[in-house]
């Protein structure tokens, strides 16, 4: 999923990071990241569809550590279906933000988040400086 066509040009991640500055945030760039978010999310619930199906065709066993492996892969489970819905709560939030026209820029600084930091993580909303800044005020303070 590195490419998408927009009105006749086709976006690689490379062409966007070679893209000029005065490019950032362009119809087409905007475009791909919409495109790769609504694919994340598309995945996510196709997960959450299965995780579901298969919670509900599990069969009580009446031995006693069959039954423990089978709750704790249960478990197991949960934990990464709750990961994943907190992640597509962001996907969802970065696409309101593509919406409103504030993806790719930090809500605290108003900078550029940054072309390589967007596709390592197309749900960022801050640049990398502020998002240091947060981490580091959470370990001092415990927050």
């Amino acid at each position: 999923m590195d490419k998408l066509s927009v009105r006749g040009t086709t976006e690689t991640e490379a062409a966007l990071r070679a893209a000029p500055e005065d490019e950032y945030m362009s119809p087409a760039q905007v475009a791909f990241f919409r495109q790769r978010l609504r694919a994340e999310e598309e995945a996510l619930l196709s997960a959450v569809k299965e995780t579901a199906g298969h919670l509900q065709e599990s069969e009580v066993s009446a031995d006693w550590s069959d039954r423990a492996s089978t709750e704790e892969e249960h478990t197991l489970e949960l934990r990464v279906r709750d990961r994943e819905r907190k992640l597509l709560q962001k996907i969802r939030e970065a696409l309101r933000r593509i919406d409103d026209g504030n993806y790719g820029w930090c809500e605290e600084t108003g900078e550029p988040i940054g072309i390589a930091r967007l596709l390592a993580r197309p749900t960022a909303s801050l640049c990398l400086e502020a998002q240091e800044r947060r981490e580091q005020s959470k370990r001092r303070f415990g927050g």
